[in-house]
């Protein structure tokens, strides 16, 4: 099946394999092959917890019974089926994230929960376009047009971040470390949580989704999927590989 659009990208904390959400569905990046997951849903949101629980929403594909749109579901073996949390045939969640304690999304309004059921309303200065939460903490990071934002209590009060460059889209790599794709095509990384920032002057191109880690070695690993490439990079994009030429 032909990827059209890759809205997330992401890596399974327990597996370590790549994953794409995408308009077709979510696939696995196996052995250098990409293979279907799953149901196909077109997944405009979808984040992986620090617990290996997968979240999502977007649209069902033709034939599947979930509603539309899907609200927020949830998936326990690594995305093979879904359930129905909550929301649905309320909420598409275009921004989606999930930390250790709450789930955060954007459908029009912003919206947390702790359990995946109940919501709690919040307000944010402009509308987020992405949405990551801390592995431990949870703080909330938010790439906004007032500015790339930041929140240590669920979304109730935010604060500005300073980075090198307007962020288009961001994540953590752990728990100190920030990476921004900018709106010039470049990346940014902050080790202190924001405090401090290195932009790497190379351009890797128009980025649509984002993924980080650190790995146990410190080694950061980046990927990015820019101009329909999917690039990672471990110098922080001075040099990429295609992972799917």
């Amino acid at each position: 099946m032909a990827i059209t659009h890759i809205h997330a990208v992401a890596r399974d904390p327990n597996s370590g394999e790549l994953l794409l959400a995408t308009h077709e569905g979510l696939f696995r990046h196996v052995n250098g092959e990409l293979v279907q997951n799953g149901q196909v849903i077109d997944l405009m949101g979808f984040a992986v917890a620090p617990d290996g629980t997968y979240y999502a929403s977007g649209h069902p594909g033709a034939g599947v019974d979930l509603p539309q749109p899907v609200g927020l579901i949830t998936s326990t073996d690594a995305g093979r089926t879904w359930r129905v949390a909550s929301r649905g045939g309320q909420s598409d969640f275009h921004a989606l994230t999930a930390g250790p304690a709450a789930v955060v999304g954007f459908d029009g309004v912003l919206r947390s929960s702790t359990d995946g059921t109940t919501w709690t309303t919040r307000s944010i200065p402009a509308p987020p376009r992405t949405l990551a939460a801390a592995p431990t903490s949870g703080t909330l990071l938010a790439t906004t047009e007032a500015g790339l934002l930041a929140s240590s209590d669920t979304g109730s009060t935010w604060r500005p971040l300073s980075p090198p460059g307007t962020a288009l889209l961001v994540t953590w790599a752990d728990e100190k470390t920030i990476v921004i794709a900018t709106t010039t095509g470049q990346l940014g990384v902050s080790s202190d949580a924001g405090a401090t920032w290195t932009l790497n002057p190379t351009r890797i191109g128009t980025a649509e989704a984002l993924h980080a880690r650190r790995g146990s070695d410190g080694g950061l690993e980046i990927v990015v999927v820019a101009d329909s490439k999917v690039l990672r990079t471990l110098d922080g994009g001075t040099t990429t590989e295609n992972l799917l030429p």
